[in-house]
């Protein structure tokens, strides 16, 4: 998979504190995958996950289901 072209972004709810992930939703019509990288090592791996599994992911976050 070619990272270069994608169009990364964190969340909004992101600060500058350099614990973030990106996210790329370049893929998930044509491949249904979300790639997710780290924010300080951009050239470093990338997962490609499921867009069904971000999903449910993204929705238990919202639902509280990962307490702090």
């Amino acid at each position: 998979m070619t990272t270069k072209s994608l169009a990364w972004f964190k969340s909004s709810y992101s600060s500058n504190g350099g614990s973030c992930v990106e996210v790329a939703a370049d893929l998930v019509a044509s491949h249904g995958v979300v790639p997710v990288r780290d924010s300080k090592i951009q050239a470093g791996p990338v997962l490609a996950l499921p867009a069904s599994s971000f999903s449910a992911f993204v929705a238990g976050v919202k639902a509280g289901g990962f307490p702090v």
